[in-house]
Formats: structure tokens, C-alpha cells, sequence
């Protein structure tokens, strides 16, 4: 990392002089000054320094004929240590213009190169900004939750370019400490003897004085029977009340409340989705399709499908390619309404809604059309991936066309979605559930899924959504309609 080098100013030229790095030590008065110079480029008349009283090589340099005494210490990098920098708020997209920032880290941490000190949260996404280098923090400029700015100074940093120690599995056991003399405590107050119980032995000291004798009662015993004693009545507020009995027990288990700030991107679901209820005239038609041929062709090549591609074959990839082609069927429900005009798409991108821990996402999937089983499984995965690690950006969910929404995962049976706006229709897959259908006069028991489709009735009529929704349930009984175009 460092040579030890003794160089005579004098003998170098003053371009290497000009780019040297040096500490003064006359006087044992330190004067950094930080410069650069390739270890060896001044490697002619080297002698080791006599005067420097330290274990370190010097270079001796004269200037106006006083001798003075310089300590240096080549390093091979462009990194200048104890450098402080101050990182700002990264940009973000086009249509974000805030965040709420939440730190992962606190002043006086020691953190390496590109660990990650703070999320961003935005409307959209988060954003993880990272360190530049290893160091430690020194001051932050913003609390946490906080909303930021592009361009805004977030914290600053000491860079050191020492990583930061890994932590040891079990911390090491503290040094016994010698008891220093102290006053003796004071000895602890007599406990009152314990009750001795059957089969042991008595505790405390022994009682020399008996107990006393109660007196005898001075009034004769009463007579009369036991059975004819009667337990005394309910007083008399209670008596013709028509209020229930109050339990006096103890309400069992915690009755707390706990109030959480409500994230950007929570926020941002829910103003988008009140926008849908109060902007779109929704309706939902329903329909139900028979998994039965679909889950044949998987089951048969779900092996050789995964060996070739790496990745399992999947009921979402039928419903996108059966929901792309019904979207050239049907062009008005891949439309959208601005302001006074329609906009025609001769394109089909379609949103997948993904459910994560900081709320519901939809990543696009580009160019649907002009897809086969296999690119829409492989591109479904890649996104899905991306949305458990959180590194989902606003250009893989900016856009849409169409959205597909899959509660059967979760056991949903039936249900009715709420359209992405600006989006005019959106597609609810459920669970499938057995039940018995009329098959050529025959009750036969099949595997059954219900669809729902919620459309805007603003532009889209109840005649296309329906022949939409149809369209779908054809080709997902029967993929082979794709092949022929039917």
C-alpha cells in the first residue's frame, strides 16, 4: 500500500514537486497538503534520512537554503482518506417530485462502500441511496419520515476506507472485576414464620408463649334448624330493576392502540383508487371457465417445459396471452378516455397486480401480443423477483394498458376489482374450486374458475365487455383457438 522512500527535492523536477504529497515534521508541526505522484516516478538519488528520528523513510527538500525535514507516504489510489463528503437526495422520474426518507443507519456508524443508508419512499416506488464509500457517518441532515427533495442534502461522511468489523458470533466475556472494600450490608428484616404443612418440616423459630383463648359467647346457641335458615334477598335498589347483572371479573388480554404514519406508496393507493370509485362508471360481468384442458396441457409438459426453460409453467401466462388476443379483438377496451377523445393502442401492455409487505404493485409486461407461454412466464418471473427484493422502478410499472389481477392465490373464490386508472377495464382471477357442471347431459365434477371484468361504462358498452370476457374463457378452455386465430 505504501513505500517508504527517501527523495531529494532538489534532484526532481518541479512538475513531480508540484504533485507530491507531503507532511511537514520541522518542529514536529504537521501541514498536510494533499496532492498525488506515482510510487517510483521519483526513484534517483534516494538516501535514507539521518535526521528524522522516527521508524519512517523522509525525503529531504531545500528551500531558500533552510534544510527542512519532510515525512511521505505514497499510496496507489485516488482515493483521499478523512475526506468528507455530504450526498444528496438522488433524482427521481419524471412524475415524482418527493419522498419520505426512513434511515437505515445513525450518526457515528461505521458503514463500507455502497452499503445502503437510507430508503427513499416515493408514491411509486423506494429508493435506496447508498454510501460513497467506507467511512463513518457524521451528521444527518434530515429526520426520519421526513419528506425530501431532489437535490437535497440528506447526510454527511467521513470517508476513512476502513470497512467496518464483522461482528463476532458471541461477544467475549467481560474481565472479572475485584470487589472492592465496601460497608458491610445490612442484614436483611426477620421473615414472619411460614405455616408448617402436612408431611414437612416446620420453618422459623418455635413460639414459647401459647395463643390466647377466645372468650366463650355469653348468649345461648340458637336452635333453629339449618334447613330452615334462608339466604338473605337482593337489596333494595335492585329489586324490580330491569338492568342486567354486571360481571365484576377482570376484562382479560391488552386493549391497546397503536397509531403507525401512514407510507407514500399506501397513500398513493388509496387516492388512486378513490379517483377509480369517483371518476369510472364501473360495472363487472362475470363468467366461469373450465380449467380442465389448460390443467391437462400442464400437467403433461410441466417437466420438459421447466428443463428447457428453468422456470415453471404457470396458469397467469394463459389468462395474459388469452387477455392480449381478446385485446385486439376488442380495441375499445384496450382505449382510454383524455379528456374530450379516445385514445386508440395498436399495442397491448399489460399490468400484473403483485402484492408485497409496502402495498400492491403492477409491473408491466411490454408487447403481450407478441409473446409465446414461455417470454410471458419468463418475464412475469423476473418482475416478481424484483418485487420481493424492492427494486422495482417506476419505468417497469409507468404505463399499462390493461390490468390482471389474481386473488386466487390468497383463496379469494369470487370478487370484483377496481379499475387502474387511467385504465378502462381490469380482470380478476379467483381460486379453483370442484364443482359439479352439466357436461353433454351429465353431471360431471370439474375444476371451475370465476372471472370477473370491471370496465368503464363510460366507453365500453356491455356488448364488448361481455364478448371480451368470452373471448378469454375460449381461450383458456381451449389454447388451440390461439394457434388457429379463432
Amino acid at each position: 500500500m505504501f513505500s517508504s522512500k527517501i527523495i531529494h527535492t532538489r534532484n526532481i523536477p518541479r512538475f513531480f514537486q508540484h504533485r507530491l504529497t507531503f507532511s511537514r515534521l520541522q518542529n514536529h508541526y504537521p501541514v498536510q497538503r494533499q496532492y498525488s505522484l506515482l510510487a517510483g516516478a521519483c526513484s534517483s538519488r534516494l538516501a535514507k534520512c539521518t535526521s528524522c528520528k522516527t521508524s519512517s523513510w523522509c525525503f529531504r527538500g531545500v528551500t531558500g537554503g533552510v534544510n527542512d525535514i519532510f515525512c511521505r507516504q505514497f499510496h496507489k489510489t485516488i482515493i483521499l482518506y478523512d475526506e468528507v463528503r455530504i450526498v444528496t437526495t438522488p433524482a427521481f422520474a419524471e412524475s415524482v417530485t418527493e419522498g419520505d426518507v426512513r434511515w437505515e443507519k445513525a450518526v457515528g456508524d461505521h458503514v463500507g462502500e455502497d452499503e445502503v443508508i437510507c430508503e427513499i419512499e416515493t408514491d411509486k416506488t423506494s429508493v435506496q441511496v447508498p454510501s460513497p464509500g467506507a467511512g463513518i457517518i457524521e451528521e444527518l441532515f434530515a429526520e426520519d419520515g421526513d419528506t425530501v427533495t431532489a437535490g437535497q442534502q440528506l447526510f454527511k461522511i467521513k470517508i476513512t476506507g476502513n470497512a467496518p468489523a464483522m461482528k463476532t458470533e458471541a461477544a467475549a466475556p467481560p474481565p472479572p472485576t475485584t470487589p472492592s472494600p465496601s460497608v458491610p450490608p445490612p442484614p436483611p428484616p426477620p421473615t414472619p414464620p411460614l405455616v408448617q404443612s402436612s408431611g414437612e418440616s416446620p420453618v422459623g423459630p418455635i413460639p414459647t408463649v401459647p395463643p390466647s383463648v377466645p372468650p366463650l359467647p355469653q348468649q345461648p346457641m340458637s336452635s333453629t334448624p339449618v334447613s330452615n335458615v334462608k339466604p338473605p334477598g337482593p337489596p333494595p335498589s335492585a329489586v324490580g330493576s330491569s338492568m342486567p347483572a354486571v360481571s365484576m371479573s377482570p376484562v382479560s388480554g391488552t386493549r391497546s392502540e397503536q397509531r403507525v404514519k401512514m407510507n407514500r406508496m399506501r397513500m398513493r393507493i388509496a387516492y388512486r383508487l378513490k379517483e377509480a370509485q369517483n371518476t369510472c362508471a364501473m360495472l363487472t360481468t362475470f363468467n366461469e371457465i373450465d380449467m380442465s384442458n389448460i390443467m391437462e396441457m400442464r400437467q403433461q409438459h410441466k417437466d420438459s417445459f421447466q428443463k428447457k426453460h428453468g422456470f415453471k409453467l404457470g396458469f397467469m401466462s394463459a389468462f395474459v396471452k388469452a387477455s392480449a388476443h381478446s385485446l385486439q379483438c376488442q380495441p375499445v377496451v384496450n382505449a382510454v378516455i383524455d379528456e374530450n377523445e379516445i385514445v386508440y393502442r395498436d399495442y397491448v401492455d399489460i399490468s400484473v397486480a403483485v402484492a408485497t409487505p409496502k402495498g400492491l404493485v403492477v409491473p408491466v409486461i411490454r408487447n403481450a401480443e407478441t409473446m409465446n407461454y414461455a417470454d410471458i412466464e419468463r418475464t412475469i418471473n423476473g418482475l416478481g423477483e424484483k418485487a420481493r427484493l424492492g427494486s422495482l422502478s417506476i419505468e417497469d410499472m409507468d404505463g399499462g394498458t390493461f390490468t390482471i389481477s389474481n386473488g386466487g392465490v390468497f383463496g379469494s373464490m369470487f370478487g370484483t376489482p377496481i379499475i387502474n386508472p387511467p385504465q378502462s377495464a381490469i380482470l380478476g382471477m379467483h381460486a379453483i374450486f370442484n364443482r359439479p357442471m352439466a357436461v353433454n347431459g351429465k353431471v360431471e365434477i370439474r375444476p371451475m374458475m370465476y372471472v370477473a371484468l370491471t370496465y368503464d361504462h363510460r366507453l365500453i358498452d356491455g356488448r364488448e365487455a361481455v364478448t371480451f370476457l368470452k373471448k378469454i374463457k375460449t381461450c383458456v378452455e381451449d389454447p388451440r383457438s390461439l394457434l388457429l386465430d379463432l
